[in-house]
């Protein structure tokens, strides 16, 4: 299990016995609560053309908490670190839900290390009231720990059928969640809460080539977001996943996976001509 200087855990895949490999490099950021497995439906296809770079993040898994009270920037700064380590010039960035949000703000912080960007399922402006209802899941995590709301975030997440059907996903997941420190995922959840307020309509905006992807009954990171998250983006592009919910990418890995893949093979492919 290797780990980097500032204590991040990760994996590297799609390179030779050597470590050596020319690909182009794609890093994965997980979601709050959550952990580099995540992606563990993914990596496969995404490997078979790229190195893919995979974390956790601080208070994550199996990383330590962060060094200061977390906000965009320092987990921006933690894969900047992680990069720099591994001398990584630069990176397509696939972000789900905070990590869409932590992806975003790596664009903003360090313009130059970003390729690409996918941005999963994840939160832009809310309106007043879906703010409000937000902040207040947050406090109540605060109040509770991770498992405060989990039950009802299970059913956010993931549609009635694959609850039913796949019993050990669920119960993965929510052992991931629960192994959370309940102050730093209190802390991380005001990160989702508030985070998002810094990312609308930047002073400099975005400007590399970027997929928004979200699933059509995404109550959090809904259709309209993704929408509006692209249209501050030159050239986005924009997928909606039909039927699913928050977390599609792992109910249906390949609905993520293939379309990530041939939007950044296309860049690769008009880069070269």
């Amino acid at each position: 299990m290797p780990v980097s200087g500032n204590g991040t855990v990760f994996d590297i895949y799609g390179a030779d016995d050597m470590g050596a490999d020319d690909r182009p490099v794609i890093a994965l950021v997980h979601g709050l609560g959550l952990t580099r497995a995540t992606w563990d439906g993914h990596i496969p296809h995404l490997a078979e053309h790229y190195r893919v770079l995979n974390y956790d993040l601080y208070g994550h898994g199996d990383s330590p908490p962060p060094p200061r009270r977390p906000d965009l920037s320092l987990f921006a700064e933690q894969l900047a670190e992680l990069m720099d380590e591994l001398a990584i010039a630069q990176s397509a960035t696939v972000g789900f839900s905070l990590g869409g949000m932590i992806n975003r703000r790596f664009a903003m912080d360090f313009p130059t290390r970003v390729w690409a960007l996918g941005i999963l399922n994840s939160p832009h402006e809310r309106g007043v009231e879906a703010q409000k209802l937000v902040e207040e899941r947050a406090a109540r995590s605060d109040e509770g720990g991770p498992g405060a709301t989990l039950d009802a975030t299970i059913e956010r997440w993931f549609t009635p059928e694959f609850i039913r059907d796949h019993a050990d996903v669920i119960t993965r997941i929510r052992s991931w969640v629960l192994a959370n420190d309940p102050a730093v995922y209190a802390q991380c959840r005001h990160v989702l809460a508030h985070g998002v307020l810094e990312l609308i309509r930047p002073a400099v905006p975005v400007s590399v080539p970027s997929l928004v992807m979200t699933c059509a009954h995404d109550s959090g990171s809904t259709p309209a977001m993704s929408h509006a998250i692209a249209s501050e983006i030159e050239g986005a592009e924009t997928i909606i996943v039909p039927q699913l919910q928050h977390m599609g990418l792992v109910e249906a890995p390949m609905l993520f996976a293939e379309p990530v893949r041939n939007f950044l093979d296309n860049i690769i492919e008009n880069n070269s001509d």
